[in-house]
């Protein structure tokens, strides 16, 4: 339950000296939860005190238009509710496709492409490609970097994915963390995603353990460190004013909430996606967020009619919603703790918060859903049967579950598509803004067209802060958002007029009212691409193609994309696609073919670790035994559903590798000698993505086995560690971290040939 708002003045920062106070009673859109609300409103234009002046960024990740209530849903979200209900709503809001573009945009105020974050940061495409380099280049300085020259303190939590995944080590280069982007403090993970209870944590740039604690919670554990940032800052220098960035990774997959939230929504989906996005299309009307002539769109292609599908995957589809709605409700709670601690220090009122999300819901667990996060990103399937069987284990740290796309459409109500392509279920999300002194209009719906790449110049508009001239020394190139400032007080205000999209082929162009999509096939030639055409300020949904009855406008459209995409660095285009994650630059360090590990070494994600995929290597361990108890990990990278792991155990020698179910354990016939020996595992390719594994103790064959499939594209999304497995084990033979105790002089990796 969202606590009672209390009113807490700041005098000093006041530059109007008679304040309206109003006190209002609100239901928070449909939802039961009644809050009170006791704020000054400034009589003044739109423009917020310099003296003090907080902005909080709040990005969700991967969640769609539709599933926060407010937006639409019947998920309960009473506290974003509260400041959509507070705020104002954006209707019209876009992000790029995918996740890292969207983020470096709302940091920088520019288009992602211009600065080197045209895809992923986990695919840094080399210098050919210097707009997908997974980095924000120092001439395009973030909204932090800019602040700090205004005197704020900064402060970063939760998903970071703006450091090419190679660059997270626990040696850095730092550059490109949140430390060396303006940020003062850091409290999260730097890839796309990870295990919600035992997740890869960095604080500032250190990579730390995971509090031993049966209950932990990343998303909770996130709000508490900001918490503890905002509580020291206020304690100590209240004057000052502060950025924070919560950027939750919640609703990407892995879907992982405690149960109890799993259970406040059982049998809520057992009527299927199909009458759920209904609902929700038929609620968006109503409360305005959709003008009474949209048109409600077929099921997208793949998606099965509810009732078409048997009893059983009924039920397990349904447990899927069940834990991403938790997930939703979960997450709002958190924000809601955020919240409630601006209030308790006195901060609320002199806060700017900005909610959104980074992209559409993703369509990746496909017909059936997956439970399997690293298999989703091999594209390898997961069968329905295996599916089924985990139906007890969706939502938990047991598996790695992501909903069926049915369900991922459901979210992205009332649009087509998904995440990755750049139809508006990928682009258009949610976007709430809050202050109460600065708006007025609360709980209206803003219609004007907006980019993610629009809001850090609003904010700096709003602050009447200009982009110095050079930051670090370096000369900055010139915000290329737009501030839609004047929106906030006038619904009439004109809105962006033209916004191009890219993403590894699929592109589109926005042009006042009008959109184009060009659809690539991967691995065609780009004039192939076939285009799409939709009147979007009289067709919101996206129903009706009309490129055929205009093929004027379709023209104009192309060539307008083709001028933006010259402006904004798109060319050259690349539709790698997954196989992204096989790129690994020649000035990377995980280029190299030899690696030399010490014992002691931290954690070290697997986008950095050496890069084996479809190649034959061997991992070398010099160890000394005291006596025949000396057991553990010697070398392991994954988790207990896809990664490798070398240890010894009860005097022998095992090698195992897991792709989801399959388990290829090798072990040795001799037994390890107590005192010194060097120990080897030797993978020799013999094909597209199998091998033969062989151990030996001091050059000797002591083992051998088949590997028949490996990984494709990645081999997990946790990483590698050094005489220990360090957060969830690769094998079920050994528990907890299983650590060497013995003693380790090293650990030699040595690939067949440099990436």
């Amino acid at each position: 339950m969202y606590n009672v708002p209390k009113q807490f003045t700041w005098p000093p920062f006041q530059k109007v000296a008679t304040l309206l106070t109003s006190v209002t009673l609100l239901t928070a859109c449909g939802n039961s939860n009644k809050v009170m609300e006791n704020v000054p409103v400034e009589e003044s234009n739109p423009s917020l005190d310099r003296e003090k002046m907080n902005i909080a960024y709040i990005v969700l990740d991967d969640s769609g238009y539709s599933d926060l209530s407010s937006f639409g849903s019947e998920i309960q979200s009473p506290h974003t509710d509260w400041l959509a209900e507070n705020g104002l709503r954006y209707n019209n809001f876009h992000v790029t496709p995918t996740c890292s573009p969207t983020r470096s945009a709302l940091l920088t105020g520019r288009q992602s492409h211009e600065f080197g974050m045209g895809t992923v940061a986990n695919f840094d495409l080399g210098p050919d490609f210097p707009n997908k380099r997974g980095r924000i280049q120092p001439e395009f300085a973030t909204i932090a970097e800019i602040l700090k020259e205004e005197d704020y303190n900064n402060y970063a939590l939760g998903k970071w994915h703006l450091s090419p995944s190679h660059h997270a080590t626990p040696a850095g280069p730092y550059e490109n963390w949140p430390l060396g982007k303006g940020f003062d403090r850091f409290y999260g993970f730097l890839e796309d995603s990870t295990d919600q209870m035992k997740p890869e944590l960095v604080n500032d740039n250190t990579f730390i353990d995971v509090p031993d604690e049966s209950d932990y919670h990343f998303s909770e554990a996130m709000v508490d460190q900001a918490n503890q940032y905002i509580t020291d800052h206020v304690s100590i220098d209240p004057d000052k004013p502060f950025f924070v960035t919560l950027n939750f990774g919640a609703q990407h997959q892995p879907i992982q909430v405690p149960e109890e939230y799993i259970q406040m929504y059982e049998g809520e989906y057992d009527e299927g996606w199909d009458s759920i996005r209904k609902k929700r299309f038929d609620k968006q009307i109503e409360i305005g967020i959709l003008p009474k002539k949209a048109e409600f769109i077929n099921r997208n292609p793949g998606v099965k009619a509810w009732n078409a599908l048997t009893e059983e995957e009924r039920k397990t589809y349904a447990r899927f919603q069940e834990a991403y709605a938790g997930s939703i409700t979960y997450t709002d709670e958190q924000i809601g703790r955020f919240m409630d601690h601006l209030r308790a220090v006195g901060e609320l009122e002199n806060t700017l918060i900005i909610v959104m999300s980074d992209d559409g819901a993703s369509g990746l667990g496909g017909e059936n859903g997956a439970i399997n996060h690293t298999l989703t990103y091999n594209a390898i399937p997961q069968s329905k049967e295996e599916v089924m069987q985990a139906y007890d284990l969706i939502g938990s740290e047991h598996v790695k579950a992501e909903f069926p796309s049915g369900w991922a459409q459901v979210s992205n109500t009332p649009f087509k598509m998904y995440k990755s392509t750049t139809f508006e279920g990928g682009l258009r999300a949610p976007l709430i803004v809050y202050h109460p002194s600065l708006i007025k209009d609360k709980g209206e719906i803003r219609e004007q067209y907006v980019h993610v790449s629009d809001i850090t110049p609003t904010v700096l508009d709003l602050l009447g802060v200009e982009l110095p001239e050079k930051i670090k020394g370096i000369k900055q190139e010139p915000l290329t958002g737009e501030s839609f400032k004047q929106s906030l007080t006038n619904p009439k205000a004109e809105g962006k007029k033209t916004q191009y999209y890219e993403h590894l082929g699929q592109r589109a162009i926005y042009h006042d009212g009008w959109k184009a999509i060009g659809i690539h096939q991967n691995g065609e030639d780009y004039d192939k691409d076939v285009w799409e055409l939709y009147h979007v300020a009289e067709d919101m949904t996206e129903h009706k193609n009309v490129a055929r009855d205009n093929v004027k406008k379709l023209k104009e459209l192309q060539e307008l994309f083709n001028t933006e995409a010259e402006k904004f660095n798109v060319f050259p285009m690349s539709d790698l696609g997954l196989g992204g994650f096989l790129s690994v630059p020649e000035d990377s360090n995980r280029a190299k073919s030899r690696f030399t590990f010490y014992p002691g070494m931290s954690h070290l994600p697997e986008g950095a670790a050496p890069f084996t995929i479809n190649k034959s290597y061997s991992i070398q361990v010099p160890v000394v035994r005291e006596n025949s108890a000396d057991e553990g990990v010697l070398v392991a990278l994954g988790d207990f559903q896809s990664g490798y792991t070398f240890y010894i155990q009860n005097n022998k020698l095992v090698y195992e590798y897991i792709l989801g179910t399959k388990v290829y354990k090798v072990e040795s016939s001799e037994e390890v000698p107590v005192g010194n020996s060097v120990v080897e595992m030797q993978f020799k390719k013999t094909g597209n993505y199998q091998g033969t594994v062989s151990l030996s103790i001091d050059g000797r064959q002591v083992a051998e086995g088949e590997i028949e499939k490996t990984h494709p594209l990645k081999l997990s999304f946790e990483g590698l560690d050094i005489g220990q497995d360090n957060l969830n084990p690769v094998s079920q033979a050994y528990e907890g971290k299983f650590k060497f105790s013995g003693t380790i002089e090293k650990v030699v990796f040595e690939l067949e040939e440099a990436h």
